[in-house]
């Protein structure tokens, strides 16, 4: 039974990291940065439960963090950029940036240091947990990216711009 709520949890929580990955994909990014950005989306929805577990409680007590006004800001920052690459005439494949890689997998993964917070609720093999969290984390993202880059082939040009407004608009609902 706690297996399944495991995975369950790992489903909703690489939701987000999946329909962000959708938009990012529109970037026509190469597989090298697909499988580096799925793999650091993993490497931080494994990592951000347990630093939720140990720090999560005395931060949020201590230091009011809006979580939603931080994953605003990247998202809007990384759809602003997206915008502003597809309205270059060239069209040369944007280099991402571990930074920016970083970032992105940051955004999607705050809703994983939430869930560390009461993960000592749910199980008590939390390493077990956020491994099933890495795993489908990682699917997800790699999933998204690649129908994001279908959706790029068919569109073009438009497929960037509409997945600049998709973060955006994704961060704007963040901070509402």
């Amino acid at each position: 039974m706690h297996i399944l709520v495991i995975i369950m949890l790992a489903i909703s929580l690489s939701m987000d990291a999946f329909s962000l990955s959708l938009a990012y994909g529109t970037s026509n990014l190469n597989r090298t940065v697909e499988l580096e950005l799925s793999g650091i989306v993993g490497l931080f929805h494994f990592f951000m439960p347990l630093t939720g577990l140990q720090f999560g409680h005395i931060i949020f007590n201590y230091i009011p963090i809006r979580t939603n006004i931080i994953v605003f800001l990247i998202l809007v920052f990384i759809g602003f950029q997206m915008l502003v690459d597809s309205l270059k005439e060239e069209t040369i494949k944007r280099e991402f940036k571990l930074l920016d890689l970083i970032l992105f997998a940051f955004a999607v993964s705050l809703d994983s240091f939430s869930l560390g917070i009461s993960l000592y609720s749910i199980t008590t093999k939390y390493v077990l947990s956020c491994s099933i969290f890495m795993l489908f984390s990682s699917i997800f993202t790699y999933i998204g990216l690649k129908m994001g880059k279908i959706i790029e082939n068919k569109l073009g040009t438009y497929a960037q711009i509409l997945g600049g407004i998709i973060l955006i608009t994704i961060g704007i609902t963040y901070i509402i």
